[in-house]
């Protein structure tokens, strides 16, 4: 009663923990596409996606990435053989042993009308694919703890994960073991199906099972001689054999069996195989109810993303569907770090340290913020930094494993982040060159208002002269801007100018205002002419520096050979610098306040 109201409650909570991550599937939203569409809407919307895949030819598309990419797990092998062969013990073992073994009762046992876990070839699977998991995690501890593979980062769910699985199977190989010399077991099979007609058949199928079958017993006067092994084969084979193989088949647990042998009586009497039997139980028990709730979710979450992903395709499926697979895809990953090892930006988290740069650090950070968990600026910001700097170069996309579509992911998280906090210029770096290519999926006012914010950040120095009417002092001059510019001598070119004004003439940007230096500041000319003077922010203070369209027309009429565009370049990075080593300061100083204050 006790086992089958453990085995209810872990069912139960499973369900639950199941039913909520499929529900938050469809009541998290990411970007503009589901913002104002209801969660039963996305249910429906969702269950006519599917029945339209299955009533059409994509059925055959989702047949092959089951088969490919689920199954034989194509993506990984592609990458990473070992990673593969770690997967593939795990996963294919474990599952092996769950619809075998655990499951034996309603799978197994009706597929098979003779099943018997205690019969060959099934005591041998048995133990094969527990031996495959073993494998399989000694390959994952050899790849974090050994072999350091870079951007694997190790976690509390992943020690967890690597514990549960090796106590699960561990202990079940040690039960068998232990049953097999358990002389506690052996009374219990004789009382129930032995079939000896007298005392002295009964002792030769002892002593049988002691020499052949590693079985203890506390009868020291057993014989063995070759008439008494000969009788008790005579008597296994008649009453024991239809129903039991030879243990020998078991060979990890047989193994076990052979070592425990000298303290296998007092483990019996101990009551070690009962203790064993509960650990093993629990365990399994455990493991199955806190499953929704892990790590280990992606067993369920991955290959559903591999198979929607395999049939959806932006521009033609449902918008909202598109979302609904972007939160399922959050809990898909797996942190395999292989996103992490092919990204562009790899260099900037090296110079920043900034793990939110890694694709498959910033995930955490993405759940969080999408479930509404509290993040303090700081954080914040270190995730839009994370999320800004991406080049989508569509690289982590194209390698990832879980088949999850990370380019846009990562645009429509932005896209949150832009309007959630404090939008960091960032925004307007030749970075942000794949949100314009967007822009058509956006609304005008949707799409500006991070923008212009971002500009009202940069470009503050020139509007407070504007509305203050007051001339500048050339006392303001910046010695340390020169040297801070860095700029290599063929491009300090912007001394020779003479503000003819060529340059400005030429810009397409300003000829298509008729009052431009009330739309982008200053001109081109007197740009480059702040920059002669050492006017570090009225020179990094215009928004022609953002509307710049690089088209080199300044620099090929320019009389005096000036790079321009080099030097708005140079004016650019130092602009987006500044306001972010101050953004930086702000926050984290805020935030160490806020710590402060809680001790």
């Amino acid at each position: 009663m006790i086992y089958s109201l453990c085995l209810y409650i872990s069912l139960v909570i499973f369900g639950i923990g199941l039913a909520y991550k499929v529900i938050n599937w469809f009541r998290y939203k990411i970007g503009t596409a589901a913002r104002n569409v209801s969660t039963t809407k996305r249910f429906l919307a969702a269950v006519k996606g599917i029945l339209a895949v299955v009533f059409s030819l994509k059925i055959f598309t989702l047949m092959k990435a089951f088969i490919l990419d689920v199954i034989l797990q194509r993506r990984i092998i592609k990458r990473d053989f070992l990673r593969w062969l770690m997967h593939t013990c795990i996963y294919l073992g474990f599952m092996l042993l769950v619809i075998m073994h655990a499951l034996q009762a309603i799978i197994t046992s009706k597929l098979i009308p003779d099943y018997y876990s205690t019969l060959n070839p099934y005591m041998f699977l048995r133990d094969l694919f527990g031996m495959m998991v073993i494998a399989g995690l000694l390959i994952a501890v050899y790849r974090r703890f050994i072999l350091k593979v870079p951007r694997l980062a190790t976690s509390a769910m992943d020690i967890y994960l690597i514990a549960v699985v090796g106590i699960i199977i561990l202990t079940g190989i040690f039960l068998e073991g232990i049953k097999i010399t358990s002389y506690t077991r052996y009374r219990e099979m004789v009382t129930d199906y032995s079939a000896a007609e007298n005392a002295a058949e009964s002792k030769a199928l002892e002593s049988y099972w002691v020499k052949n079958f590693h079985v203890i017993s506390p009868d020291k006067k057993l014989i063995f001689d070759a008439a008494t092994m000969k009788l008790g084969k005579n008597v296994h084979e008649r009453t024991c054999s239809p129903c039991h193989s030879n243990p020998r088949w078991a060979f990890s647990g047989f193994i076990i069996a052979g070592m425990i042998k000298p303290v296998a009586r007092d483990m019996d009497a101990a009551g070690m195989p009962n203790f064993l039997y509960y650990l093993h139980y629990f365990a399994c028990l455990f493991a199955l109810a806190y499953l929704p709730f892990s790590k280990s979710f992606h067993i369920i979450a991955t290959p559903i993303s591999l198979l929607a992903n395999s049939v959806m395709e932006d521009g033609k499926s449902d918008p909202v569907n598109i979302v609904t697979r972007q939160i399922m895809e959050l809990d898909a990953c797996t942190h395999c770090g292989t996103c992490s090892l092919r990204c562009s930006a790899l260099a900037a988290f090296g110079m920043s340290g900034n793990s939110n740069i890694l694709p498959s650090e910033k995930i955490a950070g993405i759940k969080a913020l999408v479930k509404g968990k509290k993040i303090n600026e700081y954080q914040l910001g270190l995730l839009q930094e994370g999320v800004y700097i991406c080049t989508n170069c569509d690289r982590c996309t194209v390698v990832c494993p879980s088949g999850i579509n990370l380019r846009d992911l990562w645009f429509q998280i932005r896209e949150e982040l832009i309007h959630s906090g404090y939008p960091l210029p960032f925004v307007l770096s030749p970075l942000s060159f794949y949100r314009g290519l967007k822009q058509g999926t956006l609304s005008p006012e949707y799409y500006t208002q991070p923008i212009h914010a971002a500009r009202r950040e940069l470009t503050s120095m020139i509007d407070e002269i504007k509305s203050s009417g007051k001339a500048v002092s050339i006392s303001a001059i910046d010695k340390q801007f020169i040297a801070e510019l860095g700029l290599p001598e063929d491009v300090s070119t912007y001394s020779y100018c003479f503000k003819c004004s060529t340059c400005t003439a030429s810009c397409p940007v300003v000829a298509n205002y008729d009052n431009p230096m009330e739309i982008v500041g200053l001109l081109p000319h007197q740009i480059i002419h702040s920059t002669a003077l050492g006017l570090k922010h009225l020179a990094i203070g215009s928004r022609m520096l953002w509307d710049c369209l690089t088209c080199f027309k300044c620099e090929e009429n320019c009389p005096q050979g000036v790079r321009i565009v080099e030097v708005m370049y140079r004016l650019k990075n130092l602009a987006i610098i500044n306001n972010h080593r101050s953004y930086q300061c702000s926050h984290s100083s805020g935030d160490k306040r806020e710590e402060g204050g809680s001790t």
